[in-house]
């Protein structure tokens, strides 16, 4: 998936995530929701290079419902190196953060994010996205939470 075709017109990236089991949750929920890609970062080079070697990894298949087998998955060393990809093809970077570091703070159901490529970034579970990824992103977003209000 060296260059993303003009069919891949929205991916997730998630950064650095703690547990391979929440990677194989994510590939189910994205595919569910029509992304057609998920970028990892992966610091702790504990996925595989290869999409056929991630597409075996039990705990990966197993919390993803199968999806996996459905859903392109492409693995960056660094933050910077998969900045650099989306720049390359064309990208609009859009980070999940509640923080007003960003150059643009948006709400999910006030925003109209029409753009023809867009890529969304997810941070880690416990310390979200990092600082380079959020001084990168185009515009911040807000996804109002059930059950927690968050101060924006």
């Amino acid at each position: 998936m060296e260059n993303l075709s003009e069919e891949h017109s929205l991916v997730a990236i998630l950064e650095n995530p703690n547990y391979i089991i929440n990677i194989g949750t994510t590939i189910r929920i994205i595919n569910a929701l029509g992304v057609d890609a998920l970028l990892v970062v992966d610091r702790q080079k504990r996925l595989e290079d290869n999409l056929d070697a991630i597409r075996r990894r039990k705990s990966i298949l197993k919390h993803s419902n199968g999806a996996i087998k459905h859903t392109k998955v492409k693995v960056f060393q660094t933050t910077e190196d998969c900045l650099a990809f989306l720049q390359k093809n064309g990208f609009t970077s859009v980070g999940t953060s509640p923080h007003h570091i960003c150059k643009k703070q948006l709400k999910l159901n006030e925003s109209k994010l029409t753009f023809p490529k867009l890529a969304i970034w997810f941070g880690d579970e416990s310390k979200g996205l990092s600082a380079t990824a959020i001084k990168h992103c185009d515009y911040c977003l807000t996804i109002p939470m059930k059950g927690k209000k968050w101060r924006v």
